[in-house]
């Protein structure tokens, strides 16, 4: 099967999802975040930069739990921005 080219949309969803995630690590070491979830550094550095826009749900999932952010809140963060009235 072959994977179809990534939207512009994907790629800005990706690169939010990374800043999500930076926010989320605050002040702990990108060692100490991707040992907890089970992940190579180089594999969080890529998600963080956005190089990596749809990384694997296990992945985030327990990317979110390491940095102790939900997978609901990370769900509304990543929502398209609306437009309030």
């Amino acid at each position: 099967m072959v994977r179809q080219p990534l939207t512009p949309s994907d790629r800005e969803r990706g690169e939010r999802l990374g800043e999500i995630l930076r926010l989320a690590r605050g002040p702990r070491s990108m060692v100490d975040v991707a040992a907890t979830a089970g992940i190579s550094v180089e594999t969080l550095r890529k998600i963080e930069r956005g190089r990596v826009p749809t990384p694997a749900f296990f992945t985030v999932a327990a990317l979110c739990e390491a940095v102790g952010l939900s997978l609901d809140a990370l769900s509304r963060a990543l929502e398209p921005q609306r437009l309030s009235a």
